[in-house]
């Protein structure tokens, strides 16, 4: 797996961000198509948010969509000096609007127990468990009393992938390790789905998780879905065209 120097470098000028992230989004038909025919429906019992900390956001693809939902303060947290800078030209005219840079590791930046959302799609996947070992007690600090993250991680440990790892999957990250993280972090698992990404083995995860004292309220839910891409698939030939109109 490429460390953090690697990200670094690749993110800042190595890589040329030619469709803005959108070439991620192609099989869902857009990025559009893919926040609400996929993500949406994951997220929409939690919307609104007061405060929104994405980690990061890349060139804001996701958090276009993430503001809609924002009534207080969102803060975007990256590595790539690059991207940071984009996205506070991006979204310049929004109040309570927030970009930081950060060393791929710390959420010093951001005030403690304040955020009731904490969100990170198609790019803590790329990370080893050591980050993770790193972001989960910080993310779990936070987070408001009420407030859940949604991470989207690599299951590669228990995909049974082989050994062509060509998405650049975290090779020693689970969704059953990653639970257990949050559970020794003082968090709570609320929602975990394994995912097929790209072919047929689990090799994602997503985990929606709080602060272990929402825990009485919710039994942890574990969901098998090898089905994922092909929910990809139907969003990009039957919803997408919706998102191209006028």
């Amino acid at each position: 797996m490429p460390d953090l120097g690697w990200n670094k470098a690749w993110w800042d000028g190595g890589y040329t961000w030619s469709e803005y992230g959108e070439e991620w989004s192609k099989s869902w038909g857009g990025s559009e198509a893919q926040w609400f025919g996929s993500l949406y429906p994951r997220l929409h019992r939690f919307l609104p948010f007061r405060n929104i900390l994405e980690i990061a956001p890349g060139y804001g693809k996701f958090s276009r969509y993430l503001l809609e939902y924002c009534y207080g303060l969102y803060k975007g947290v990256d590595l790539s000096a690059e991207c940071v800078e984009f996205c506070k030209q991006r979204f310049s005219s929004i109040e309570g609007v927030d970009f930081h840079v950060n060393d791929g590791l710390s959420l010093d930046c951001v005030e403690d127990g304040s955020f009731d959302f904490v969100f990170s799609f198609d790019s803590l996947v790329h990370v080893n468990m050591d980050v993770h070992q790193t972001y989960v007690p910080q993310i779990l600090s936070k987070l408001s009393q009420n407030g859940v993250a949604f991470i989207h991680h690599s299951n590669w440990a228990d995909s049974g992938a082989g050994t062509d790892n060509k998405h650049d999957r975290g090779e020693d990250v689970s969704a059953y390790n990653y639970a257990e993280l949050v559970k020794n972090s003082g968090g709570h698992v609320v929602f975990q789905e394994c995912v097929n990404w790209g072919g047929g083995a689990m090799i994602d995860a997503f985990t929606l998780f709080c602060r272990d004292v929402r825990s009485m309220l919710h039994e942890t839910v574990l969901i098998l879905n090898a089905e994922f891409m092909r929910e990809a698939k139907m969003i990009r030939d039957y919803q997408s065209g919706y998102s191209k109109v006028f």
